[in-house]
């Protein structure tokens, strides 16, 4: 993901109610690997990261619904955007 899309990241922003950094998004991207994406650990993690990062509690429910959508998918990095996505309409 190298250029994070401006209406996602304007997404993102308007969910969050906070100005959150393209860079910010990126650090914690980066450190998303395909096995990530593969572990239900792994993924709550993220969620957890990227619900700290934006000050947005996220409820187990909420957890379990993207966990199981995420694996259900078999989403990989190159549709990561499509995670975020998902995340933003929640």
């Amino acid at each position: 993901m190298d250029k994070f899309p401006k209406d996602l990241l304007g997404a993102v922003n308007k969910k969050a109610g906070k100005n959150i950094s393209e860079n910010s998004i990126k650090k914690i991207a980066s450190n998303v690997t395909p096995s990530t994406l593969q572990s239900e650990a792994q993924i709550r993690a993220l969620i957890k990261q990227v619900s700290a990062m934006a000050n947005i509690p996220v409820s187990e429910e909420t957890i379990k619904e993207i966990v199981n959508a995420v694996k259900k998918s078999g989403m990989n990095l190159n549709s990561l955007e499509s995670l975020v996505k998902m995340m933003v309409k929640k």
